[in-house]
C-alpha cells in the first residue's frame, strides 16, 4: 500500500510539474511587448541546472527574450565556469547596489530589471513573466536588417521614467552542452541556452525624440538590443536583431 500511494504522489508530482512547464512554454499574442529575462547562473552551482532548464524553455517563446548571464563568483569551489565572466558577476553586483541589495545569489532571473525571482522556481518565473507582460509599452522598437547590419529605431509611446537609457547590444551562443568534471555538478553534463558571450553599451539616449543607429552584427552569434534605465535599472524595452 505504500509503494502504490508513493506511485501517485510520483505522479501528481510529475502532473504537476507538466503544467508548470506548459505555464512556462505558453506564448502570448504575437502583438505582445517581449519581456526581457536575464538569469545569473553558474556551471558550478548545484541549485542551477533546473533554473538553466527554465530559460531553454522561455527561449523558446516569441513573448520573451531570455539570456544567461554566466558568473565567476562560484569557480574557487572546484569548476572553473567555461562561460563566466568577472563582468557578469560585476553587472550583477551593480544591480543589487541600484535596488539597495546587500546580496546577489545564483540562479537569479531578473525579469524586465525591475523584478528578480529565484530562477529555480518555475510558478515564481512564470508569474513574474506574465506581470511584466501587463505593464504598456513606453518605447516602439523596430530592427531593419541588411546583410550584416541593423538600423535600429526606438521611439517614445509614453512618458519615459527619469534617468539617461543605455543601450546595449547582447551577443549570444543560441545552445551548447558542457561536461562537468568537477564541481558540486560533477559528472554531468549539462545543456545552457542564449549565453551571453558579448555584451556592449554602445549608447546614451536621453529619451527625447527619436533613437537611430546602424549596428554590425557579428556572423556567428544572435544579438539582442535591450534599452535600459541608467544602465541596471527598469529594461523599457528589447529587440531581437537577427
Amino acid at each position: 500500500m505504500i509503494t502504490a500511494f508513493n506511485s501517485l504522489v510520483t505522479i501528481a508530482a510529475r502532473s504537476m510539474r507538466s503544467a508548470i512547464l506548459f505555464s512556462i512554454l505558453a506564448v502570448a499574442p504575437a502583438h505582445a511587448d517581449p519581456v526581457y529575462v536575464e538569469l545569473y547562473t553558474s556551471q558550478g552551482c548545484s541549485s542551477c541546472p533546473p533554473a538553466d532548464k527554465i530559460l531553454g524553455s522561455l527561449a523558446q517563446r516569441d513573448d520573451v527574450i531570455a539570456v544567461a548571464f554566466h558568473v565567476d563568483y562560484w569557480d574557487y569551489i572546484g569548476w572553473k565556469d567555461s562561460f563566466g565572466k568577472a563582468d557578469h558577476s560585476a553587472r550583477q553586483r551593480s544591480i543589487a547596489r541600484a535596488r539597495g541589495e546587500r546580496r546577489v545569489y545564483t540562479p537569479q532571473m531578473m525579469i524586465n530589471g525591475a523584478t528578480d525571482v529565484i530562477g529555480n522556481r518555475a510558478m515564481a518565473v512564470s508569474n513574474a513573466i506574465a506581470n511584466a507582460a501587463r505593464q504598456a509599452p513606453v518605447l516602439n522598437i523596430t530592427a531593419r536588417k541588411d546583410g550584416q547590419t541593423v538600423h535600429l529605431q526606438a521611439t517614445p509611446t509614453a512618458d519615459l521614467p527619469a534617468g539617461p537609457i543605455h543601450v546595449h547590444i547582447l551577443n549570444v551562443t543560441p545552445t551548447e552542452t558542457v561536461a562537468i568534471k568537477r564541481g558540486e555538478n560533477a559528472g554531468r553534463n549539462l545543456r545552457y541556452h542564449n549565453i551571453v558571450r558579448d555584451f556592449q553599451t554602445v549608447d546614451r539616449w536621453s529619451g527625447q525624440g527619436a533613437f537611430s543607429r546602424k549596428i554590425t552584427l557579428p556572423h556567428n552569434a544572435d544579438s539582442y538590443a535591450v534599452f535600459q534605465i541608467d544602465g541596471v535599472g527598469r529594461v523599457l524595452g528589447a529587440v531581437k536583431l537577427n
